[in-house]
């Protein structure tokens, strides 16, 4: 069956598409990017469609591919009152998420000790595959991390109270059961707190290299040739064994509650249920730590500033989650409703005057982060709108891989994605060279690209361009 194109840059995937759709899917894309889609990724939108109690689409962002269960690009909001909590619209790096700080420093003043602090993030930021950072905590004290989340990491002299202030749900979601959080998972999490971890993880040094939007980005506090650094990871090992734990306990719920899913990956449980409550327990437990996590890095960054340039006042911006389920209230055919929105490798985007964000950025909407692929740009969004009345207040995440990671590492080398990159005033930092050539810049979509996309729809709207200088890999 083939997607029906409504505009320039949105597509309908039909009901009928996959047997049981209850709505149609939408995928925001270009002309372009429509043509890197896998088969197999649409039709996981098309069985998202399927999930009981999904409202309006089944939703997906123009870096659309494929994920478990849900594609990465996902997002699908469900009915309070009948619908589904599915980890699979999560993922398995609950609250992988990106963090962006701004500093008053011009880039042309770092630019001489690039190279020291490159070096120094890089010792001073544990990385890379099962990596163990510098604090040992307890079971007791990580239960504390599972419940409060940054709040933990201000609390013990990470950072300040009003760092709180700058995060998604401040940084904490109240929900959060760590009681409930297996054993395993606990002794995964117990030395990977305040680590990057491996992957598409990254610490960032960039640049105000273009504003699009005055205002937007004076409220942000960015200003073109300003110095800027980027935080992205997640819930580390914590948040992986988490998700693999509910899913066993979840594939039981479908047969329990007799849910017919065309894909085992769905596995889900009506909300209300208990192994819903236990799930979104446990997911909010997993944020934390990753709010937590963030948070313990941008306090060593502070101090890497400020041993190598003198200068580590680095306000944050602001931190989104790109993996995450929240309850939410939405307007659906006129109707204000409670729903539950998956975001999977998807931001939210709430408007101006929304009470979910920062007093200080509600003349403007919430910043919007969406990082490149370590040699290309990055963007600050502002969020709008139009959002909220057509992708429940969401839109993009990031630039979205068109190659594996196996297929990256036959392709390319390390050493020599880490001269181009430094030939283009970029200095890379790995583990090894082959984590540079999993994530070579090509590996992805463009990230101009993607945000033309959303920019154009009206979904998010340009604020500023950030161009890479030094990045440090998992």
């Amino acid at each position: 069956m083939n997607l029906i194109k409504i505009t320039n840059n949105i597509w309908e995937v039909p009901v009928g598409y996959t047997e049981g759709m209850r709505v149609p899917g939408r995928i925001y894309a270009s002309e372009k990017l429509m043509g890197k889609v896998e088969t197999d990724a649409i039709k996981q939108n098309a069985n998202v469609a399927t999930l009981p109690g999904i409202l309006k689409y089944s939703i997906a962002m123009p870096e659309i591919h494929v994920g478990y269960g849900f594609p990465i690009g996902g997002i699908a909001g469900l009915d309070e009152t009948d619908g589904v909590i599915s980890p699979g619209g999560v993922g398995f790096d609950i609250n992988c998420g990106v963090r962006l700080l701004a500093t008053k420093i011009p880039i042309k003043d770092l630019l001489p000790r690039l190279n020291r602090l490159v070096e120094e993030i890089f010792k001073e930021i544990p990385s890379g595959v099962g990596s163990t950072g510098k604090l040992r905590l307890d079971t007791t004290e990580l239960k504390k991390v599972f419940e409060s989340g940054a709040r933990w990491a201000v609390s013990n002299g990470y950072g300040t109270e009003k760092d709180l202030n700058f995060c998604e749900e401040n940084g904490c979601m109240k929900d959060a059961s760590p009681d409930k959080v297996s054993k395993k998972a606990i002794n995964r999490g117990l030395p990977q707190l305040g680590t990057l971890g491996s992957g598409n993880h990254f610490l960032e040094i960039g640049c105000i290299d273009e504003i699009y939007d005055p205002d937007a980005a004076k409220v942000f506090g960015l200003e073109k040739g300003m110095t800027t650094v980027m935080i992205h990871t997640g819930s580390r090992g914590a948040g992986h064994q988490i998700c693999t734990d509910q899913l066993e306990i979840l594939v039981n719920a479908v047969k329990k509650y007799g849910i017919s899913l065309p894909d085992r990956q769905l596995a889900c449980a009506p909300l209300g249920s208990k192994e819903a409550e236990e799930y979104y327990g446990v997911m909010s437990a997993a944020a934390n730590y990753a709010w937590a996590n963030r948070q313990i890095i941008t306090h060593w960054m502070r101090e890497v500033f400020n041993k190598i340039l003198g200068d580590g006042d680095l306000k944050i911006v602001y931190d989104v989650a790109h993996n995450i389920a929240k309850i939410e209230e939405h307007v659906v055919d006129g109707k204000r409703k409670r729903v539950i929105v998956h975001r999977k490798g998807a931001t939210r985007a709430f408007p101006k005057n929304s009470k979910d964000i920062p007093a200080e950025y509600r003349s403007i909407g919430q910043p919007v982060l969406i990082p490149g692929s370590m040699g290309t740009f990055s963007y600050v969004l502002k969020g709008t709108d139009k959002a909220m009345e057509e992708t429940f207040g969401s839109t993009c995440h990031g630039a979205g891989r068109v190659l594996s990671r196996s297929s990256a590492k036959r392709k390319y080398r390390g050493e020599n994605v880490k001269k181009e990159l430094k030939d283009h005033g970029i200095i890379a930092k790995a583990v090894t060279d082959s984590v540079l050539a999993e994530e070579a810049p090509l590996a992805y979509k463009s990230s101009d690209d993607i945000v033309d996309v959303v920019d154009s729809v009206g979904i998010s709207k340009k604020v500023a361009k950030i161009r890479p200088y030094g990045v440090v890999k998992g």
